[in-house]
């Protein structure tokens, strides 16, 4: 087997991950309009659905086994049960410690 290694581009690189190349989110525009930048709360609805997509995938592959589909193996059931269950304890160990900041922040003495 013959093995190339493509130089490495840093532009494209910062580009594809949607940054600038001092690190900062590149400004997406709609039109004339342009869109605020990431913040918190997107990335934690964002976060939030892509643990409830997690969900409804392994429901749907344990309902599929269930039934006796013999396309879905017991693996891949058990590998999407256990991926859903870590991004939801994820998403809520982020909840558990924005809700603790919180509570330390509205408790200090001004």
């Amino acid at each position: 087997m013959d093995m190339k290694l493509k130089p490495f581009d840093f532009s494209q690189a910062v580009a594809r991950a949607g940054l600038t190349r001092d690190g900062l989110p590149l400004a997406k525009t709609r039109g004339t309009e342009s869109v605020d930048k990431a913040s918190f709360s997107n990335a934690m609805t964002d976060a939030l659905k892509a643990v409830s997509q997690q969900q409804l995938h392994a429901e749907k592959l344990q309902q599929e086994f269930q039934l006796g589909n013999p396309n879905v193996s017991l693996e891949d059931t058990m590998i999407a049960m256990q991926k859903s269950q870590i991004g939801f304890q994820a998403a809520l160990t982020v909840r558990n410690r924005f809700v603790q900041a919180y509570t330390d922040v509205m408790n200090m003495q001004v």
